[in-house]
């Protein structure tokens, strides 16, 4: 038998449909939040906390340093004397890349450039193409030998440099001592043997430069100069003076001589030595 439904029956069965719905709503919900793993522990198979995240194993050069001092701590705690150059490079460097330890970086710096001293007597254009050495990090390694120098040159105005010779060839292995075309440097003196002023006069190639006496002579006389220190390097490393150094310290000795500019001493220098015309008796 067929029944029109009339509204009240259709009222409930709507009101029947919509209470199934919602249960069936908050059933799935909570099988969903059952689900889900709880936050801060990984989802797992069974009951009870799954297993953490495989720890990213460190850098070969970061696990060198693991349990023991950092370079930074080290060096505040016993001086910078207790790091190795590599550390000291890194601590310049700051942090590293992702995937690039900075303490493998300082070591591969170095093996690049060979040396210490070969690595900070860089030009910027000499870090190019580095990969983590960018603008930032060339421009902080450039501005620390720059600052030695300065340093170097200020305590060399601050007494008569006969009094310091060890200040003097220190000062000029880090200003010449590693590059690589000869360079011709003269360092001007007033009558208390302070120094005036540096100025690099001339510059070569790797093994032979072209000196002008006459232009040192004027340049000293336009100094109001008393006295005269002069230095080139030797690219090769070697500091032995050769015929013609000493034929060059001789013609500039004499024509300061006429000038009343007293020639102080001529160095020779190299990476880690010098040599001085005044202590051997040359001059």
């Amino acid at each position: 038998m067929i029944r029109l439904a009339s509204t009240q029956d259709i009222g409930g069965q709507q009101h029947a449909v919509r209470d199934s719905c919602s249960r069936r709503e908050r059933r799935r919900r909570a099988r969903a939040r059952s689900a889900r793993p709880a936050a801060g522990r990984p989802a797992g198979p069974g009951p009870g906390p799954g297993p953490g995240p495989a720890a990213t194993p460190a850098p070969p050069a970061a696990a060198a340093h693991r349990g023991r001092d950092l370079p930074r701590e080290r060096l505040l705690a016993r001086g910078p004397a207790a790091l190795s150059d590599a550390e000291l490079v890194a601590l310049l460097l700051g942090s590293g890349l992702p995937g690039h330890d900075v303490f493998a970086l300082a070591h591969t710096l170095l093996a690049r450039f060979g040396s210490l001293r070969a690595l900070l007597d860089a030009a910027p254009g000499d870090f190019k193409g580095l990969r983590g050495i960018g603008p930032a990090r060339t421009a902080i390694l450039v501005a620390v030998v720059e600052l030695a120098r300065r340093a170097l040159a200020e305590k060399a105005r601050e007494r008569p440099l006969v009094d310091s010779p060890g200040a003097v060839e220190d000062y000029l292995r880090l200003l010449i001592g590693t590059r690589q075309h000869e360079v011709f440097v003269c360092l001007f003196l007033d009558a208390r043997h302070r120094l005036l002023r540096m100025e690099e006069t001339a510059h070569g190639s790797l093994t032979r430069m072209a000196v002008y006496p006459r232009e040192i002579v004027r340049r000293a006389l336009s100094l109001n100069a008393a006295a005269l220190i002069v230095a080139h390097n030797h690219p090769s490393g070697a500091v032995r003076p050769s015929a013609a150094d000493r034929r060059l310290t001789r013609v500039l000795r004499d024509a300061l001589a006429l000038i009343d500019v007293r020639l102080m001493d001529h160095f020779v220098v190299g990476a880690s030595d010098t040599f001085s015309f005044a202590q051997a008796g040359w001059i």
